[in-house]
């Protein structure tokens, strides 16, 4: 005689097999799918494997991030990276979530049969959207061919349809350039930039237009231009109140290149910072002064903003040689915050990004090695990432690793990153 047990669990297959929409044997299925949204949304894509009543319900994206957004607290709401680790065009990008060391792959952008190697684009994610902005790419259209050229190209992924989406193109084709959402507003802000391609060192155009996109009525509209030519800048608003209180900052960048020997370029770096203020939609610049002396620093490090909610003034860190400075914006200078426990060996090749209010520091476990050896070995696998995790409110360190899923090695110099709450 078979345990009750087993019998149980006989009986429950077959409620499911006579009724496939059960999404939960035994369960009122309005109360089950409570259950299944506490899931982290990172592993959402390996659950719906379990049964067809769990893949209809994981694949139904619009009901599932209604219902988390509906009874989830906010803290119980996942903080993810979005990760661009190679060209969008021919690579997935991916999700990564840090509370549970889970990645998550998403849809590879649309194919155009005539652009290859696509970098230095901006993404960045606006309520359950990601958008992909600009870069510079090879075409096999235009002449020469092995020369890069910028793109105004913007795509939109929307996690409620799983499906990407083509939008109005900017006005000037960009890359490497300043880009910020601002708050509340449904509207996008792009500065500066040009169309230096990953692939050469100094070269490219640089450009000062700014432009502003309106997400609802998808187009485009030029705003007053930054007062030089600025790429490879980074841009951040500044204001949590009324439209009118906004400021749009942009910081660092280059600018004009100078010859070493009368034959090597060289980028000439900025050391100050341009503010416009958003009045009437769009305002004059004012520029600030130099934010370090002459001989401190080569040129700014990497950017991230952590917002502190009702406070006027986002927290602006920067991550150069090792150490990490916080901004302060009544003196126009950087105070050292604290150092990383654990030194890079290559410091170039370092992600820095903020996610829940916390700044995270990613590099390879074992650094990159020069080794002709090592680095085959890294082709056929990737490395994993060490993430050093600095707390600014509670002054303290911690640290993780996780195992990337993609098989080539994961390059920061030129990997586009972001966040995503869902």
């Amino acid at each position: 005689m078979a345990p009750p047990s087993t019998v149980r669990n006989q009986q429950l297959q077959v409620e499911q097999n006579l009724n496939p929409s059960t999404i939960i044997p035994g369960l009122p299925n309005d109360l089950a799918a409570i259950i299944l949204i506490f899931v982290p949304y990172s592993h959402h894509s390996r659950l719906k494997s379990i049964c067809k009543s769990w893949k209809h319900f994981y694949s139904s994206a619009k009901s599932v991030i209604s219902l988390r957004q509906k009874h989830l607290p906010p803290f119980s709401v996942s903080p993810l990276l979005c990760l661009f680790p190679q060209d969008p065009l021919i690579s997935s990008p991916y999700l990564f979530d840090a509370r549970n060391l889970a990645w998550s792959p998403l849809p590879p952008m649309p194919c155009n049969p005539h652009v290859y190697g696509l970098c230095n684009f901006t993404s960045i994610c606006i309520g359950s959207h990601l958008y992909v902005l600009g870069g510079s790419l090879f075409d096999t259209r235009s002449y020469p061919l092995d020369y890069p050229c910028p793109t105004n190209a913007v795509f939109r992924f929307d996690f409620l349809k799983l499906s990407w989406e083509i939008l109005s193109p900017m006005i000037s084709p960009r890359g490497s350039f300043a880009c910020a959402a601002m708050p509340k507003r449904d509207k996008i802000l792009v500065a500066g930039g040009g169309s230096r391609h990953a692939m050469f060192g100094a070269a490219g155009s640089r450009m000062s237009s700014v432009e502003m996109y309106d997400i609802v009525k998808d187009e485009w509209v030029s705003l007053d231009g930054l007062p030089r030519f600025r790429a490879g800048c980074v841009g951040f608003f500044v204001g949590s109140g009324e439209e009118e209180e906004r400021e749009f900052w942009v910081m660092g960048g280059y600018g004009e290149s100078r010859t070493v020997s009368g034959v090597f370029p060289v980028d000439q770096y900025y050391r100050d910072a341009v503010v416009m203020e958003m009045k009437n939609g769009g305002g004059k610049w004012r520029e600030l002064g130099d934010m370090w002396e002459e001989g401190e620093r080569w040129k700014l490090g990497k950017i991230v903003v952590v917002d502190d909610g009702p406070s006027e003034s986002p927290a602006v860190f920067m991550l150069d040689r090792g150490d990490i400075f916080r901004y302060k914006m009544t003196s126009n200078s950087w105070i050292k915050e604290t150092s990383l426990p654990r030194k890079i060996s290559d410091e170039s090749s370092v992600g820095f990004v903020a996610l829940d209010g916390e700044l995270h520091v990613m590099s390879h476990l074992n650094g990159v090695k020069s080794n002709e050896c090592q680095r085959l070995r890294q082709q056929k696998r990737s490395a994993t990432i060490l993430l050093q995790i600095y707390h600014p409110r509670k002054k303290s360190w911690r640290s993780v690793t996780t195992k990337p899923p993609f098989r080539h090695p994961l390059d920061f110099k030129t990997a586009v990153m972001c966040t995503i709450r869902l």
